[in-house]
Order: C-alpha cells, then sequence, then structure tokens
C-alpha cells in the first residue's frame, strides 16, 4: 500500500481550485490519473499523450497526463506527497513516543508505589517482554564488595548452570564498563563463557548516583533480532528501575537500621533494668548486712547476761525458799520478837515480803524467759550467718517476724490491737533462704500494720468516736500445693489498693506512703528474693475498703524446681522484659511483673553517684581516674553500682550481679 493516497490528496479543499488556476496560466490541458488509469481530475481536450509520474521516495503513486509543461504540475504533486508522507512519518513517531511516555508514567508510577526489589524488577521483566521480542530476561544487584551477583528476578533460561560473575562473561564486563551494549551475535563474542541459549542479546547496566547496582538483559535465539531503539528502550528501562531499586534498597537499610536500633534500646532498656535491680540489691543488701550484724551483735550480748541470769534465778528461788523457810522455823521458837526487832519486823513487813517475794521471783522467771525468746526470734530474723540454702520450719520465721513487730500490734491510744490469725498447714522442712524470707515476711506485714494504722486514723477521723471500732485484723494462711510447692498467704482488712497501684508496688522507689514514711524500697526486694533468688511466684490482690492479700508461692526444694505453671489459683512467672500488665487469674491475683526504666533513668543513676561522691569531694570533676578509685574505695556502694553501670556499655555480654 503507498504510503501516501493521491485521491485523499486531491481530496483537499486548496489543491483542486490551484491545479485549475495553474492549468489555465499555461493554457494546457491535462488528466491526473491514479496508477491504474482511473481519472481523478480532467482539464481541457488532451491533445497529447505524454505521461509523467508522481512519485513519493521511488514509489509511483500516480499520473499527470499532458503536454511538455505538464511535468511541472507532475513536479508539484510529488513534492506535495513527499510533505505528507513525510507528516505521516512524524505523526507516526510523535505517537509512538506519547505512547512510551505514558507507558514509562504508568511504569513509574508503579515502581514508586514498590518498596521491595524483587517485586520491582518482576514488574519491569514483565512489562519488557510485552515490548520487546525476548525468550529469556533477568535482573541482577551487585553485592556491597562487587564480587557477586544475586539474580533478583528472570524469566525464560539465560544461562543453564552458572550465574553470571562480575567482571567475567558479556554481562560480568558490560557492568565492569558501565556502559550499554546490543550483542546481536552472542555466540561470535569473544567475551563469551559457558553455554547460552541466547544468540542476542541486551545488557544495560543499573547506575545510581553514578553508582552501579546491576544490571538489566533481555536476550532471543534469534541473530540481529535487536536495534538501536530496543537498546534505547531498554536503557530507559533501567533507569527507572535503578531509581526504585535504590529507593526500595535504601528503604530496607532503613527498616534494617530500625529493627537493629530497636533491638539495642532493648538491650538498653534490659541494661538498665538490670542496674535498677542491682543498685536495689546492694543497697538494701548493705543495709540488711548492717541490720543482720547489728541484730546478731545485739543478741549475742543479751544472751549471756541473760542465761547467767535465767541460771541464777532457780538458786535463787532455792535460796529464797529456804530462808523463808528458816524464818518461819525461827518463828515457832521465838513467836515474842524482843522490841528492837518487833519494830524493824514492821518496818520491812516481813508477812508481806514472804508472801510477795516467791511470787517476784516467779515474774523475774517469766520476764527472762521472754527475753530468751525474744533473743533467739532476734538471731531467727537475722540469720547473718546463713549465705546458703538451708532446710527450715518456715512457720519459725513467721513467728520470728510477729515477735520482731510485736509492739507494733499491741493497742494504744489511736487504735485496738491488731489480732493475728494463724492458719498454719503441716508443711515440710523448706530448702531456701531464710534470712531472705523473714524480710519479705517483714516487709509484708509492716506494709499491712502501716494500712491497718491508716485506716484507723481515717476511720477516726470519719466516725463518731462512741461508734463501734473496727476490729483489724492480719491472717496468715500457709498450704502445700502437689508436695512442690508452699503457698504463704498474708492479708488484711485494711484500705485496699486500686490496680494501678498494685501494678507499680513493685517498681523500685515507688511508695504510697508520705514522705520519710517509705523508700519504696520493700516489695522490689521482696520480688527479687521470691522470684530471681528463689524461682517462686509474688501475686497480690486488693480492692479499695476490701483489704489486700499477698500470695507468696516457693518450691520445697529450690534448686530443684521449676518455674510455677498456670494452676487453678497460680500464674505463670513474668518475664523480665514484658511490659504489658498481666490480668488477674480466677482469684483475682496479679502477678509480680518487673519495671522496665526509661533511657533517662540511666543518666539520673550517673548523675546521683557523681553527686554523692562530689558532696564528699567537691573537686571530683577534676580529679584524676587514680582518685575518682580512691574516693569510691571510701563508698563501695558507688563503686559496686558504678562499676555496673559502666559493664554495661563496655562489655557486650556483662556478668549479671547477684546478691
Amino acid at each position: 500500500m503507498p504510503a501516501v493516497s493521491l485521491r485523499k490528496m486531491l481530496n483537499k479543499k486548496e489543491l483542486p481550485s490551484l491545479i485549475h488556476n495553474l492549468v489555465y496560466q499555461f493554457n494546457i490541458a491535462i488528466d491526473v490519473e491514479l496508477v491504474d488509469g482511473t481519472k481523478l481530475i480532467s482539464i481541457g481536450e488532451q491533445t497529447g499523450e505524454n505521461r509523467y509520474p508522481i512519485e513519493v521516495s521511488g514509489e509511483i503513486i500516480g499520473w499527470v497526463v499532458g503536454q511538455e509543461q505538464a511535468t511541472l504540475l507532475a513536479n508539484l504533486l510529488s513534492f506535495l506527497a513527499k510533505q505528507e508522507a513525510e507528516k505521516k512519518v512524524l505523526a507516526k513517531e510523535l505517537l509512538e513516543r506519547y505512547q512510551e511516555i505514558d507507558l514509562f508514567d504508568d511504569i513509574s508510577t508503579q515502581l514508586t508505589t514498590s518498596l521491595d526489589t524483587r517485586q520491582i524488577a518482576q514488574l519491569v521483566l514483565q512489562e519488557l517482554s510485552q515490548l520487546i521480542e525476548s525468550s529469556a530476561g533477568m535482573i541482577l544487584l551487585l553485592s556491597s564488595d562487587a564480587t557477586a551477583f544475586e539474580i533478583i528476578a528472570e524469566f525464560g533460561v539465560f544461562f543453564d548452570h552458572n550465574q553470571p560473575e562480575p567482571g567475567k562473561g558479556i554481562i560480568g564486563n558490560i557492568v565492569q564498563s558501565n556502559r550499554a551494549e546490543l550483542v546481536n551475535d552472542v555466540q561470535a563474542d569473544p567475551r563469551l563463557e559457558g553455554q547460552k541459549n541466547v544468540s542476542a542479546m541486551i545488557c544495560v547496566p543499573l547506575r545510581a548516583k553514578e553508582r552501579v547496582l546491576g544490571a538489566i538483559a533481555i536476550g532471543t535465539p534469534k541473530t540481529d533480532s535487536y536495534k538501536a531503539e530496543h537498546l534505547k528502550l531498554v536503557s530507559i528501562f533501567a533507569s527507572q528501575t535503578a531509581i526504585a531499586i535504590e529507593k526500595a534498597v535504601l528503604y530496607e537499610q532503613s527498616i534494617q537500621a530500625a529493627l537493629q536500633a530497636k533491638a539495642q534500646t532493648q538491650k538498653l532498656q534490659q541494661a538498665l533494668h538490670e542496674l535498677q535491680l542491682a543498685q536495689t540489691q546492694l543497697i538494701q543488701s548493705e543495709k540488711m548486712s548492717s541490720l543482720g550484724q547489728l541484730i546478731a551483735g545485739v543478741a549475742h550480748e543479751i544472751n549471756n547476761p541473760v542465761n547467767f541470769i535465767c541460771g541464777n534465778l532457780k538458786y535463787v528461788a532455792e535460796y529464797a525458799q529456804d530462808l523463808l523457810h528458816l524464818l518461819e522455823k525461827y518463828q515457832k521458837f521465838l513467836p515474842v520478837a524482843p522490841p528492837e526487832l518487833e519494830s524493824e519486823l514492821d518496818n520491812i513487813d516481813l508477812e508481806f515480803i514472804m508472801q510477795d517475794f516467791p511470787k517476784l521471783v516467779n515474774s523475774m522467771k517469766l520476764g527472762t524467759g521472754r527475753i530468751v525468746e525474744i533473743v533467739q526470734s532476734l538471731k531467727n530474723f537475722s540469720r547473718h550467718d546463713e549465705a546458703e540454702m538451708k532446710a527450715v520450719n518456715i512457720h519459725d520465721g513467721i513467728d520470728g517476724t510477729l515477735m520482731i513487730l510485736h509492739h507494733r500490734l499491741k493497742a494504744d491510744v489511736h487504735r485496738p490491737a491488731i489480732e493475728i490469725v494463724k492458719d498454719y498447714a503441716t508443711l515440710p522442712l523448706i530448702e531456701c533462704y531464710p534470712g531472705q524470707l523473714n524480710q519479705v515476711f517483714m516487709n509484708i506485714l509492716a506494709n499491712a500494720i502501716d494500712a491497718l494504722e491508716e485506716s484507723m486514723e481515717n476511720w477516726g477521723l470519719k466516725n463518731n468516736p462512741q461508734s463501734p471500732t473496727p476490729n483489724p485484723q492480719i491472717t496468715i494462711r500457709t498450704i502445700a500445693i502437689d508436695q512442690q510447692w508452699v503457698v504463704i498467704r498474708i492479708a488484711d482488712n485494711g484500705p485496699g489498693m486500686k490496680e494501678e497501684v498494685i501494678r507499680r508496688i513493685y517498681d523500685p522507689f515507688f511508695t504510697t506512703k508520705d514522705v520519710g514514711k517509705g523508700t519504696g524500697l520493700g516489695m522490689a526486694i521482696s520480688y527479687q528474693i521470691v522470684v530471681d533468688k528463689h524461682g517462686g511466684m509474688l501475686k497480690c490482690r486488693s480492692q479499695p475498703s476490701e483489704g489486700t492479700e499477698f500470695w507468696i508461692q516457693i518450691p520445697i526444694n529450690c534448686a530443684l524446681a521449676d518455674a510455677p505453671e498456670e494452676q487453678n489459683s497460680t500464674s505463670a512467672l513474668p518475664t523480665p522484659t514484658t511490659k504489658s500488665s498481666p490480668t488477674p487469674d480466677t482469684d483475682g491475683f496479679i502477678s509480680s511483673t518487673v519495671p522496665i526504666l526509661k533511657p533517662t533513668d540511666l543518666l539520673i543513676r550517673h548523675t546521683q553517684l557523681i553527686q554523692r561522691l562530689s558532696q564528699h569531694s567537691p573537686d571530683v570533676e577534676g580529679a584524676s581516674p587514680d582518685q575518682l578509685y580512691q574516693m569510691f574505695q571510701h563508698h563501695p556502694i558507688s563503686l559496686k553500682l558504678y562499676a555496673t553501670l559502666l559493664s554495661w556499655f563496655c562489655c557486650s555480654n556483662p556478668t549479671q550481679i547477684r546478691h
């Protein structure tokens, strides 16, 4: 089919009138015919048979018949036909460019919406395979050290076995040269390595900011199948692909960096948590160690004179009985005393002394017995020399703690006596750290007494003093579970706590008491002793105005016990890194959880340590490392805390401090 239709040209409005004017000026007759002889225009009577061709790019599309001057009209129509043909070619190219622009705009939109390198690569190959005839294609990414390729998308079979390597083979050399190439005879290329399944190929490096990311390659089994426009098209795809892949790679790197930062943050939070627990343990350990030494020393010093008194009271009673018996004999033999002796007997009231002296000795026996019990309770509570686990009767520890707190249980002007209700089960000996468990009992019982005293004070302010006084009470129950666990339940009928308070009571330095009445360390230390030291469980349930109850569960044999499993009245132990609050179990108990420090708390601890040193040495900021160490030597707790703090920054796997 001719590139230009002569009939359509002559159908234009201006051209027929132009031809008529030209013919009249030359005063000639002409006929314009198609190649097949069909007349399109006939002007005047034809007197000549000369035929002059109308040509476009060497192709005759019609004839001008007439005299010699008709050749001018044939040349004019040939020129107009050539212009028409060029317009059609230009319109076709513009249409193709528009389609390409529309195509790349659509592809760019799809590429920008994806942040996955493999998805991007697969999309590009899919579009290329539809636009350019190809039997195989692939997109490769260059490793960070430029020593290997990774195929992230492909179709067909480009290679039988080995994939390309940087600097080797056609693709490897093209990537190394950073220059796109069209190879229409792969088998004749000297860079060929290994068997190929394509005879012609196009390979374009993926460049982004002067850096080669990889390459895109397509191939076909037909030789000389590709042209320059194909290379240009693949190059445009390659530029778009490189931008999208670079963005996706940066996104993946940012995601990886975010995950690493999150992991580092969690590690730092864990370090902060461990540091806080270490600090709490060290402070309380030093405190309890000093207190234990004091109690043990006092008990020892009191024990000697008390034993001396107790041992001699027996003989005092015997001597007194003998003397009183001797006086009775004297009175029988001398019923009437001399006047001087009678006056002395009246002054000392001998009859009253004889009646009261045995009672006095008996009361002294009761008093010294009470002192002996108190001394024994002090020794049991301190357990100063018991650093290892021992098999003990847990009830002795509870009773000893109650003995220490006896003065707080008695009635005073503000409240009645606090009643202690004991419901002890028959328990075996428990393998535990008795001194530390006594500390747990002391913390919980002391808190219960504080709560009851606060409740009594509030009751006195809100109610009529003549109304019946509520009976403050603490109930202590012990039970055994499955011959593996022992549970101590300590409940009071005090004011109770809200749930948000229960979830924070194990947070070090958190307290609901007034300033100066609590440090906030008691329950945090109790958690460490029960959960970490003994592998047990510490739970609490409470409601405002309904009292508070603590559940202390420890294994009978701590060395062999596993973590307590979920039971009807128990729940799993919390993990140290959990942030979510546990839900109450079926009995309403909320398990203890480990609080997580904020990152700023580490700096606060650091500042507190330096300030503590500054109080003793104002020039601490200008001190040398040796001088700082000497300062720390005078304050061993600060030294241990500071060493722990530094270890979490200097060591990848610091040893956890245990006390």
